[in-house]
Parts: C-alpha cells; sequence; structure tokens
C-alpha cells in the first residue's frame, strides 16, 4: 500500500515538471542566455568607427572603468532617483489612503466596482502614448498654456519642457498616474487578508482609526510594501520610454531628464556594444544592492 502511495505522488511529481518546462525554456531563452552574453560582451572592446567595426577585443574590466569614472553614470543616477522619488512618495501615499478607504467595510462606499475600473485604467495605457498625449498638452502652444493665458494666470506661454523643475515633475506625474492604480489594487489585496478580528478586538481596546491603521495594518502589510519598493524600484532604474518620447530622446532641459536606460540605449544606438554590456552589469549590480536595502530597511529579512 506505501509503495502504491508512493508511485502515486512520484507521478503528480512529474507532471508538476512537465508544466514548468514551458517556462524555463521561455526563461533560459530570452532572459538567462542574454544576461550571460551581456556580461561576457562587457568584458570586450566592440564598437562601430564610422564603417568600421573594431573588435571585439578582449579588454577586461576597462569597460567597467571607463563607465565609472565618468562622471555622467552619477548625473543620469542622480536624474533618475529624484524622478523616481517624485513619483513614488505620491503614489504610495495616495494608493495606501485609496486601499484603506475601499477594504473598510464601514465606510459603505458607493460604486466601487466603478472607481477601482478608472483608477487602474491609467495601467492598461501603453506609456509611449501617454508621453505623447503630455508632450502634446503641455507644448508651448498646447492646451494647458491656452487655458492659463486666457484665464490670466500666464501673459504668455510657459515652456515646460524647457524647464528643469517642470519636466521632471511631468515625468513623475505620469508615471505616478499610471501605476497608482496597480500599487493600490496589491495593497488592498493585502488589506482584505487582514483577519477583521484584529481590528475588532483594537476596537474594543478604544483604538483610534489612525492607530488601527499603523498599528494593525501598516505592520502585516509589510511583504506587499516589500514588493511594491522592489518592484517600483526596478521600473524606476528601467525608466526609459515617458522621458524618452517626452524630451525626444535628448534628456532636456541640459540632460537633467536623461535616466540610465536612456544613457544605455546611447550605446546601444550607436553599437558601442562593450560599454553598453559593462552598463548593463552595472546596473544590474546597482538593482541588487537596492533591493538588498530595501529588504534590511523594511526588517524583511528578520524573523518575527
Amino acid at each position: 500500500m506505501a509503495e502504491k502511495k508512493k508511485s502515486k505522488t512520484v507521478s503528480y511529481n512529474k507532471w508538476g515538471y512537465i508544466f514548468l518546462i514551458p517556462f524555463i525554456v521561455v526563461f533560459t531563452v530570452f532572459q538567462l542566455i542574454p544576461l550571460i552574453t551581456t556580461i561576457y560582451n562587457s568584458f570586450f572592446e566592440n564598437y562601430m568607427s564610422g564603417l568600421k567595426q573594431i573588435g571585439p577585443n578582449f579588454v577586461g574590466l576597462e569597460n567597467f572603468k571607463t563607465i565609472i569614472q565618468n562622471g555622467d553614470l552619477i548625473t543620469y543616477a542622480s536624474n533618475t532617483a529624484i524622478m523616481w522619488v517624485m513619483g513614488f512618495v505620491p503614489q504610495i501615499i495616495v494608493s495606501l489612503v485609496l486601499a484603506a478607504w475601499f477594504s473598510d467595510h464601514t465606510l459603505k462606499l458607493k460604486c466601487q466596482r466603478f472607481f477601482k475600473t478608472v483608477i487602474y485604467l491609467p495601467n492598461l495605457i501603453m506609456a509611449s502614448a501617454f508621453a505623447m498625449l503630455f508632450f502634446t498638452l503641455f507644448s508651448v502652444n498646447g492646451p494647458v498654456n491656452s487655458v492659463l493665458i486666457q484665464m490670466g494666470i500666464l501673459k504668455e506661454p510657459f515652456v515646460f519642457l524647457g524647464n528643469i523643475t517642470a519636466a521632471r515633475t511631468l515625468v513623475a506625474f505620469m508615471n505616478f498616474v499610471m501605476w497608482f492604480g496597480n500599487t493600490t489594487i496589491l495593497l488592498m489585496a493585502g488589506m482584505m487578508g487582514i483577519d477583521t478580528s484584529l481590528y475588532e478586538a483594537a476596537e474594543v481596546d478604544g483604538a483610534t482609526s489612525t492607530q488601527r491603521f499603523f498599528k494593525i495594518t501598516l505592520p502585516l502589510l509589510r511583504p506587499i510594501l516589500v514588493y511594491v519598493m522592489i518592484t517600483s524600484l526596478i521600473g524606476g532604474i528601467q525608466m526609459f520610454d515617458v522621458p524618452q518620447i517626452l524630451t525626444n530622446a535628448t534628456g532636456d532641459p541640459m540632460r537633467k531628464t536623461l535616466t540610465l536606460i536612456m544613457y544605455l540605449n546611447k550605446h546601444l544606438f550607436s553599437k558601442n556594444y562593450g560599454l553598453g554590456g559593462a552598463l548593463s552589469v552595472v546596473l544590474l549590480v546597482i538593482t541588487a544592492i537596492l533591493s538588498v536595502v530595501v529588504f534590511k530597511v523594511m526588517g524583511y529579512d528578520k524573523e518575527d
């Protein structure tokens, strides 16, 4: 009887491994092999000089030295960090507030499904289309300047994309609008999974709604918050399409909206594959370090 049970378990395990094959194949072909190839290419001099191909010649860590010693890396990293923070801070605050409202049954909010759909809709719009929309709206002769002039707020058109603060704010605002709906859904799912008896016990003990939120909701949401922060951090480091289209790939004004991935794209566009590969590896290391920092700061690596 025990042998029969064991063979049945082995049979079920076999089907589990079979269903994993498509994922393993896709991951290997589209992620693992390109990752290994990128790391390999980062140790070679490989670029176009006019119509002449230079390399690939093995240069060791020279590409990494060039990237690190070049001040552009720090400049573009600070640009990316500033715009990410400007978009993420309001995103997490608004998402927490909306998630708390939607998951609180005592409020008895009406038309919840409608509002949930509306706040999630921007997430379904392509970032390129969103960037083109804002580029048109905030151009010198766009609708926003026309309305502000007609209302008497401005005397002449304001060049939004020619001002550093305005351009960065637009990029951050677009990222906020596109992603706060997705963050709200994730946080709301986490809140709905919290045992309601905890809130009832806290209410009996006289805890206010604010105390219940900070003492019960936030601590129990820690796994979801860690996930949201890390995925948002990775998305921030990969910020490309919105500033690329909004600034016509220039990163203006004064390259203050040029992100790390736009910087990487310039290397790949010029077919400098060695430096492009080295920069990709540097970004991978930065992402890994920041992810570990998030885990440490949130205390998620400690056992409760």
